[in-house]
């Protein structure tokens, strides 16, 4: 895991000879485990991963990949206050672990990217991680190599196996996107660096979307802002009904000398998890340390926080209204491409985790784990070579094929020997059935409906 950096800090204590914290990974538990599932979540580069993507009838041919990412490991975007920040080092060094082979001449070929063209602010966002001292929100080399990993085993499936993009591909054959913060162009980059390695910048041209959930110019929609309010206060009354959870609180703040509300509203969470993802120890105050009980408590309140979400249907509601932009430009791209029309065939899109939570949620596939770090959400598009005017859709999660868990083809199954869904099932729930739970039959009108 990364190293902390090395000098000595100001309590005199040298980073490298703190007590490592990371208990060893067994299999998975039975039930629900805060520890495994932080451990899912942090998704340290470590063994080969097994993956689902490019697997068809032999007969069958693959036309177009669509990947939604969710940016790799970061420096947290929160500070426990009156606590020294974790000593995690964002230079991209090649000899420490995790590493990657490609690491080094990722390195080069991104600081020769002046070529690339980059919409409005992404121009001036840099190519990759760059501070001794991470600086808040920042890509680590966890969350470069993570990256690496994921566009190597892309490339081996699509580009040797299935040969989706011509060694002279054009910039036309690709789409990429990415909402403007520097870990999510940067992921982008270093998925694409090894899909197609040592690429062309002149044929790389990054669009910025502005909305983390890929609205574009279809944002206006109260009653999506009216169920993620909702969703706001079931979480609230399910945080202030955990006694266990309000003594941790009280306890933490104690110990690091501030009112329970103050470090309630810094979120520790997200900066405990860089703690335990880089195996480093919890910070320490005069007053005592936190520790993994703090952490085990905390994490179990988010695992049965998303547990009821799925049940209470509110962020379903939220999900269905915030990911209809995005889906219905996914849907009209595969639709465009199953009509012969061959631009586009490798879309990115790098994004955050409640870009891809909620589409899971749309489509239902409620099975899924919350996005970890660096996870994918890809859409493939094949064509029945027997049947050439029959084109299917797989989707894959993390590299696990979760078609048949979506709500438009979970009755599909069963009725079909093909281990693909119809393109039309995709196209019909998205153009029409979202809406139906809203008594509506298009995206304006169930936006601007009254809740019943």
């Amino acid at each position: 895991h990364l190293i902390p950096v090395n000098p000595v800090r100001e309590d005199g204590l040298n980073p490298k000879s703190r007590k490592r914290i990371m208990p060893d990974l067994l299999t998975e538990p039975p039930a629900l485990d805060p520890l495994y599932e932080a451990h899912v979540y942090c998704n340290i580069p470590s063994i080969a991963e097994r993956s689902m993507e490019g697997h068809a009838p032999h007969y069958f041919k693959l036309v177009s990949v669509q990947v939604l990412i969710r940016h790799g490991d970061r420096y947290p975007l929160y500070a426990i206050p009156k606590t020294k920040r974790p000593d995690i080092d964002c230079m991209l060094v090649p000899s420490r672990k995790p590493s990657h082979p490609q690491l080094e001449a990722f390195i080069k070929h991104m600081s020769k990217g002046s070529a690339a063209q980059m919409d409005g602010s992404l121009s001036s966002l840099p190519h990759f991680p760059s501070h001794s001292l991470c600086e808040m929100g920042e890509l680590t080399q966890t969350g470069v190599v993570q990256h690496l990993r994921n566009g190597q085993l892309l490339r081996e499936i699509y580009i040797n196996k299935h040969k989706l993009l011509p060694g002279d591909w054009t910039a036309k054959q690709l789409y990429l996107e990415t909402t403007g913060k520097s870990r999510t162009l940067q992921s982008a980059l270093a998925l694409l660096y090894t899909f197609l390695p040592d690429f062309d910048w002149k044929k790389i041209n990054m669009r910025h979307q502005w909305s983390t959930i890929f609205c574009s110019g279809s944002c206006d929609c109260p009653m999506r802002n009216h169920y993620l309010e909702e969703e706001q206060r079931r979480q609230y009354s399910l945080r202030v009904k955990n006694n266990d959870l309000e003594k941790i609180y009280v306890d933490m703040a104690k110990i690091v000398g501030i009112p329970t509300r103050q470090l309630r509203a810094s979120n520790p969470i997200d900066s405990l998890l860089c703690y335990f993802c880089h195996n480093v120890s919890f910070p320490c105050t005069k007053a005592g340390c936190i520790g993994m009980e703090h952490f085990k408590v905390i994490k179990r309140h988010q695992l049965e926080d998303e547990r009821e979400r799925q049940e209470k249907k509110l962020y379903f509601l939220y999900a269905l209204l915030a990911t209809h932009p995005l889906l219905n430009q996914t849907v009209n791209r595969l639709q465009r491409i199953a009509e012969g029309k061959r631009e586009e065939v490798f879309v990115l899109y790098s994004a955050h985790d409640v870009t891809l939570s909620p589409v899971l949620s749309a489509l239902g596939i409620t099975e899924a784990r919350f996005p970890r770090f660096a996870a994918r959400l890809v859409f493939e598009l094949w064509q029945d070579g027997k049947r050439p005017k029959e084109h299917f859709i797989r989707i894959l999660y993390n590299g696990a094929d979760v078609t048949f868990q979506t709500s438009f083809c979970k009755d599909h199954y069963k009725r079909s020997s093909k281990p693909m869904c119809p393109l039309e099932k995709l196209v019909n729930f998205v153009k029409r059935d979202m809406f139906l739970i809203f008594n509506s039959t298009s995206y304006h009108d169930a936006c601007h409906r009254r809740a019943l």
